[in-house]
């Protein structure tokens, strides 16, 4: 079974090298096998599949119409399996080890999906994850106490810290379900709203604190907490709003809430953080790499599935969307 498998694959490989390089000799060459066995291969992949996959008169003269939806389907299969081989390098290459992580407030649900990803794929490290403010994050970092943290880019300067781009927030107003608001509202709108805000000292006001400033807007502020708990329950009993990151609110904390967009649109960029250093640790590399592999934009822009689309307000009780 493993001999036919490599064969497969062999045969795979020789037909993506004909299609590129259209000249049966180049194509062997390029494989590092003779003409006679590169030929021979894709006629054998052609009696396994059943049909005719090169014109051929002595010399390549073109693919046929189902020889182009087999190196389409040639090219992901080959693509997967050399993502697979990349992924089975990483685990090997994972050591044992501890990884203390700070995250500001409004990423934690990022950094329990950057959580799982690491401990799905280097089961042998434990995780410290710290929900603090930026300050604390960067202190600690200097201190050595965080190996890594994820940050707002604006925080961090390039020259003490390596910077890894992982997803954008949009910011969005959350409601209760039943609030009497239209889907869409400005910022001036938003103003006029009994709002429940993170406290001051905290990131993510100061940006919101830029943004109504820039349009000179005073926002009418009733309640500030370092919580997102505490926010997210005075929105749910209907006595306040919060604008916040719509990838900040994990899908178990959403139901009977909605989120409308706020125009113009703000977004704000998180990237993860660690020290300059002149040889990082092979624990910090891998865990860089992992973050690296990781479509974090695409799972916190549709967190519950199905393809919600931007800016919808979800039913009464039903999971939050924007």
């Amino acid at each position: 079974m493993a001999d036919s498998s490599a064969m497969f694959i062999r045969q795979l490989t020789y037909l993506l090298a004909l299609n590129k390089h259209r000249h049966f000799g180049r194509a062997a060459e390029s494989c590092h096998v003779s003409q006679p066995a590169l030929s021979n291969g894709i006629r054998e992949l052609e009696r396994e599949l059943g049909i005719t996959i090169i014109r051929r008169n002595r010399a390549f003269q073109g693919i046929t119409p189902e020889g182009e939806r087999v190196i389409l389907w040639a090219r992901r299969t080959l693509a997967s399996l050399e993502a697979l081989r990349q992924e089975a390098d990483l685990v090997r290459a994972v050591p044992s080890g501890h990884l203390a992580i700070g995250v500001v407030p409004t990423a934690v649900h990022a950094a329990s999906l950057l959580a799982a990803e690491y401990r799905e794929i280097a089961s042998r490290i434990t995780l410290d994850v710290r929900s603090l403010s930026t300050p604390e994050i960067l202190h600690l970092l200097e201190d050595g106490e965080l190996h890594l943290a994820m940050l707002y880019d604006q925080s961090v300067t390039g020259e003490k810290y390596d910077v890894l781009p992982l997803f954008s927030e949009r910011y969005v107003l959350i409601a209760e379900a039943e609030a009497s608001l239209p889907h869409g509202l400005s910022w001036g709108e938003v103003a006029e709203l009994p709002l429940c805000l993170l406290s001051r000292g905290m990131w993510n006001r100061q940006v919101l604190d830029r943004v109504f400033a820039a349009q000179g807007l005073v926002p009418d502020v009733v309640l500030e907490t370092n919580a997102l708990r505490v926010l997210l329950a005075e929105c749910r009993s209907g006595r306040a709003f919060t604008v916040m990151p719509l990838s900040a609110v994990p899908p178990e904390a959403a139901v009977g809430l909605v989120a409308h967009p706020i125009t113009p649109a703000h977004a704000e960029d998180v990237s993860l953080v660690r020290r300059k250093r002149e040889e990082q640790t092979t624990l910090s590399d891998a865990a860089w790499r992992i973050a690296g592999n990781l479509d974090l934009q695409a799972l916190l822009d549709d967190p519950w599935g199905g393809g919600q689309g931007p800016a919808r307000a979800g039913p009464p009780g039903g999971p939050l969307r924007a």
